[in-house]
């Protein structure tokens, strides 16, 4: 039995996916990440109410906010659990068809990674999705433990390693030692909050509508946290929703750091609160080592520079932040006989 498993391992293309909010990655085992693509599904939908998939990731995201009467584009995840089954199964499935180049004998075994404390119905959401989408066995693991598999953290040893990872729909912020988490916080707060809080300060006090594309390129050019002296500043073009007209205006930086002060600030509650609850030896570890951040929303500009003032410690970016968690995850599925203790039922 067990060389037969041996062989599957062998024979088959096993997989490990960041299943996020904002982006899906695919990392497949001795090939590293070979799909990174937004995680929206454009679906069209007939005259009987039938929902079929026409496009899958990037094609679909330039459709958002475009599209005719018949066609919806849809992120079938929402603060990184399962929106709509039936959506995510199809885009699960679509992307391991897209990372596969070529037809193996056996089914991957898959490893999905998830937001620490999700309730048991999200957990078998997830494994269902991933069974029904051709997987041979389904491993899940904890967004926090395989950022810090990905950042190079080492999780094994009897030391403290802090982990802020800041995905598109969740933050999650964890201390481990020993191959498992001692404490963590996970916030409904991310890169999608972040771009919400931008349009509704622009409605608000511009009288405009932008989408969220738009929303998305204010944060990724003139976003920041921390202010960091010299002002940069943006056209920004909209619907004026008094006149009901195209209109263009000029947003700073200043004012953008202000739309997004609310949400910037759960994440850092989150850490001083990880770090209230966490032992006293580990804490003096971190002290020494510092904190690493990761996900995608960790590169607003100037972040690490408000979390070390706000908490005294070293902060630092990992090499590879948007890859971090995937990374971890295809790490861990490679080294399952040494990981598996990682991974949670």
């Amino acid at each position: 039995m067990e060389f037969i498993n041996k062989l599957k391992g062998l024979l088959s293309n096993d997989i490990a996916i960041d299943l996020g909010t904002a982006n899906t990655l695919v990392y497949v085992k001795h090939h590293g990440i070979v799909v990174n693509e937004p995680s929206v599904v454009a679906i069209l939908k007939d005259s009987r109410g039938q929902k079929k998939v026409i496009e899958v990731g990037r094609a679909a995201k330039e459709m958002l906010g475009k599209t005719p009467g018949n066609i919806k584009a849809i992120r079938p995840l929402k603060d990184g659990v399962i929106a709509d089954f039936e959506v995510t199964q199809a885009m699960i499935r679509e992307l391991i068809h897209k990372a596969q180049q070529k037809r193996t004998l056996f089914r991957p075994r898959i490893m999905i990674c998830i937001p620490y404390g999700i309730t048991e119905v999200e957990k078998r959401a997830v494994k269902e999705a991933a069974l029904s989408a051709s997987a041979r066995e389904v491993y899940l693991i904890e967004e926090p433990m395989a950022a810090a598999i990905g950042a190079g953290l080492p999780i094994t040893e009897s030391s403290g390693n802090m982990i802020v990872d800041i995905g598109g729909g969740t933050t999650d912020v964890a201390v481990i030692s020993l191959g498992g988490i001692v404490f963590s916080k996970s916030v409904r707060v991310g890169g999608d909050k972040m771009n919400e809080s931008i349009l509704n300060y622009i409605r608000r006090k511009y009288n405009l509508a932008i989408g969220e594309r738009t929303a998305e390129m204010i944060k990724i050019n003139i976003g920041n946290a921390y202010p960091s002296g010299k002002e940069k500043s943006m056209e920004v073009k909209g619907r004026d929703l008094l006149a009901g007209v195209p209109k263009t205006i000029e947003v700073s930086s200043d004012e953008i750091r202000e739309a997004l002060s609310e949400t910037v600030n759960s994440i850092v509650e989150a850490v001083k609160i990880t770090l209230e609850r966490t032992p006293p030896e580990l804490a003096a570890d971190i002290v020494d080592k510092g904190v690493v951040m990761t996900g995608g929303g960790s590169l607003l500009k100037n972040l690490d520079i408000l979390l070390r003032e706000e908490t005294g410690l070293p902060v630092f970016l990992s090499e590879d932040p948007l890859s971090a968690v995937a990374l971890g995850a295809g790490i861990a599925l490679e080294n399952l006989d040494y990981l598996k203790g990682v991974t949670i039922d």
